[in-house]
Parts: structure tokens; sequence; C-alpha cells
């Protein structure tokens, strides 16, 4: 069976009240013209046509693979769409056309619509369902017999016909042949002259083109997006099937309302999710780890077995058994161990820490290759940027950095260092070597008794 899709997706978007094309908003990190795409290659359908239109350049640098884009230069209305990749559509192909703005649209159906109309011979199917408020979309009217007679829109539905509740889903299917002569019978509707597929139906019918009707069965497939509103109804039920999916396989969600887990992160059985966990990107997240309330992963691998509390991890990795939090930030290009420990307010950017080496609280580690086994101290400092390009610190194995230290990039700590708290170092600490660069303190005695000022005894005489 010889399969093409068109797929239209040249529409503003008017009432998104957005600059970004309707079709490129995003579904738990991926966008509804990306679904689609998606959608229709699971359902084994190699030759794809894009119908696209404002912002065209911007949808088509979108485009992954072999597609091919038409540009639709007016908005014309669907059927003037369609037209634009007259050239793309064979004869003897059957083609689906669909829009850009429906991503619940799914394999399964696709594939239902094909074999429904290529086991029938049918010259055109339209998929509908039945909504118990049909209120905005069109109506599928049938005749005495139960075969469909047309397709009326909204605003042009009579009283008789304002009570049907079958709708057009705005999927359909027709033989190549029977496409291309709809199309050259279509005529503008209106004063703004535009050319819609629904009366393509009319045409065939007309014609004595057999066209028929799948219905499906599950409303909420065909459901589309045309303002934010219903962005955000289409995003909660695409969490709602994610967080589905990774429930059935293993993954503990306390609250999975209120879980955010992007399209394509993977997360092992075990994993213990609290609340309000944000998981976006491509990220793995590794059996028994646990990810309490208010932490975001983005596009991070994260180990087995790890606790992170609180956290904001981005392009980072997350060795196994690490301990990460509260209120620790990983920055770009962070890797760390096993059984490393990030504590509340630390900041790791573009750094490694090896096995078993920690900083639990109030440090900043930019640039750094850390070693293993290593004790940062409270209010370590990586003092990586000189006003001009950023340095590299090195902290060999065994290293302990006590408080409240500035390292001086570049600088190497070798193995086995100490650095005394409240050092600033600048230049380079050989193997087992205690490096101390502060001031030595000094006390003055009785310095508080400076002439001229009352002593204690004095001041309660007073």
């Amino acid at each position: 069976m010889h399969m093409q899709a068109v797929i239209l997706a040249a529409g503003k978007g008017t009432r998104m009240k957005s600059e970004k094309p309707k079709v490129l908003h995003e579904l738990c990190g991926k966008s509804m013209l990306s679904y689609v795409i998606d959608n229709v290659r699971q359902a084994k359908i190699d030759e794809i046509a894009v119908v696209v239109g404002y912002k065209a350049d911007e949808v088509k640098s979108t485009l992954v693979g072999d597609i091919a884009a038409f540009v639709q230069h007016e908005q014309l209305g669907t059927g003037h769409a369609v037209m634009q990749a007259a050239s793309f559509i064979d004869d003897d192909a059957y083609v689906v056309v669909l829009y850009g703005d429906a991503p619940l649209v799914n394999a399964r159906v696709i594939e239902e619509v094909f074999e429904f109309a290529y086991a029938g011979k049918k010259d055109a199917v339209v998929l509908s369902t039945v909504l118990e408020n049909p209120y905005g979309y069109g109506r599928i009217i049938r005749d005495e017999n139960g075969k469909i007679k047309k397709i009326v829109e909204q605003k042009d539905v009579d009283s008789a016909q304002q009570a049907v509740k079958e709708i057009n889903s705005g999927v359909y299917c027709f033989l190549g042949s029977a496409l291309k002569k709809a199309l050259k019978e279509l005529r503008p509707q209106n004063a703004a002259k535009e050319y819609y597929l629904t009366d393509s139906i009319e045409e065939l019918l007309a014609g004595g083109y057999d066209v028929d009707v799948l219905i499906e069965q599950d409303s909420d497939i065909i459901k589309a997006v045309n303002d934010k509103k219903q962005l955000a109804q289409l995003e909660k039920m695409m969490r709602q099937m994610i967080n589905n999916q990774w429930l059935s396989q293993g993954v503990t969600m306390m609250d999975p309302e209120n879980t955010y887990i992007s399209y394509d992160a993977v997360i092992a059985p075990d994993v213990l999710l609290y609340p309000n966990v944000v998981i976006e990107g491509r990220s793995i997240i590794k059996k028994g780890t646990v990810i309490t309330s208010n932490s975001l992963i983005r596009n991070s691998i994260i180990g087995e077995h790890c606790m992170i509390q609180s956290s904001v991890i981005t392009d980072s990795t997350v060795g196994n058994h690490a301990k990460i939090g509260p209120f620790a930030h990983l920055r770009p290009k962070s890797i760390l161990g096993e059984h490393v420990k990030i504590g509340n307010f630390v900041e790791v950017k573009a750094s490694t820490m090896g096995d078993h080496s920690k900083s639990s609280h109030l440090t900043y580690i930019g640039d750094a290759k850390v070693g293993e086994n290593v004790n940062l101290g409270c209010g370590v400092v990586f003092v990586n940027y000189d006003g001009k390009a950023k340095n590299v610190t090195v902290v060999e194995d065994d290293c302990f950095v006590g408080c409240n230290v500035n390292l001086i990039a570049p600088v190497t700590i070798k193995k086995g260092a100490y650095i005394a708290a409240g050092s600033t170092i600048t230049e380079d600490v050989e193997e087992y070597s205690l490096a101390i660069a502060r001031s030595r303190q000094t006390n003055k005695e009785n310095w508080v008794m400076r002439p001229g000022e009352a002593s204690e005894e004095e001041k309660e005489k007073e």
C-alpha cells in the first residue's frame, strides 16, 4: 500500500496570542508538529509533506529527515493549503491529511484510517467522533440511509444540525487521484476567499466517488489546540499519559498530577519522585534514586541510588550513590563520580569530581578537576575568572581544603595536600604539603581601653 501524509502547519494561531507559530508550541518538551510527524512515521508512512505559512522558515528549520515542505504564502483556508502540496500527491497513493496542532492523533488512529480506506477501496474517508458538547466543530451530516452527506461548519449549522453530536476530527484519508480532482473543484466560500477542505467531501459525493466515515471512540484523541487554555489542557493530558507509562513500569510518584516529566526522559524502576519534581529533556534517572520536591533535572544523567534534594541539575552527570542538596546547583558540564556529596548552597560548573569527594556547604566549584576522596570545606571558592578567560584549578586525590579558602586559577593542589582555612592560594601546592596563605594573627592587649575612654567601672558609676 502506497501511503503519503500531508500535514497542515501554515496557520499563525491568532488566538494563541504569541509570536511563535502555533504548531511550534510545546507539550512536555516537544512541539505539537513534532508529535504529529513522529506519529505519522510510527504509522510507517515515509513520504511526508508539511505545508507551512506563518514564519515558514522557522517552522521548516524544525523539520528533521526527508520531509517535503510547501509554503502557503496566503492563508486562504485548509483546502488552499492542501493545494500547495498537489505536486507531492501521487494518484495511486492513499493520502492522510491532518493538522499540525493535533498531537494526540496517534499511529494507531492513522493506521486504522488507512486500513479502512484501503480495504474498502474508498476514495475518501473522514475520521469522526461523538462529543457531548460539539460546539465549535464541523458536523457530520448523514442522509436517511446513514451515509455521509456533507460536513457543515459550526457557523453554518441550522437549528436541526446544531443537535448533531458527530463531528469532523480534521483527519482525512483520500485516494490521491480523488483528492486532486476535488481540489480542482473547490471554490472560495466567503468574503475572505477561503477554500475549505471540508467542501471536497461534498464535491466527491456529487461526482459519484465512494466517501465514508470512520468513527473514533476515544474523542480525546482528536483534540487540537487553538489557544493557550487548550494548550494547557493537552499538556495535562500528555503529562498524564507519560506519567502513567512510567508508573506502569515501576516508578513511584507521590503525586502524579504534580510531577512533570518530558516526553524523552527515561526513568528506571524503584525511582521515587516527590511532588513538584520537574524532569526535562533527555534525562536518565537510574534505579533506586530519590528526588525530592522542587528539584529540576534537565538533560542530565542521575546514577543509581542517589538522593537529590530540592536542587537544580542541568546538562550534567551524577554517579551512583551521590547525595545532592538541598539547594545545590549543578550547571552544564558537571560530572560527579560515585558517593559524591554536594551539599546545601554549593554550585558546580564545568567541573569533575572523583569518587567519595564532598563539598557540604556554601562553595563555588567552577572549571575544576577535583580528584577522589577530596574534602572541600565551607566557603571554598574556585576563583576561575581573571577578567578575560576562565582558568582551570586541579585538586588531586586525598586533598583537604579548609573553610573560607580561595583557589586562584590556574593552580594545582597535588595529591594529599592540606590547605589551611582562610588561605588564598595563588601557587601550586606540592604533595602532602600544608599550605598556609593568610596574615598571621595579632592580638593587641588592652586595645579597647584606649586613652580618653572610660573604664567599665567608670561607665557603671555614670
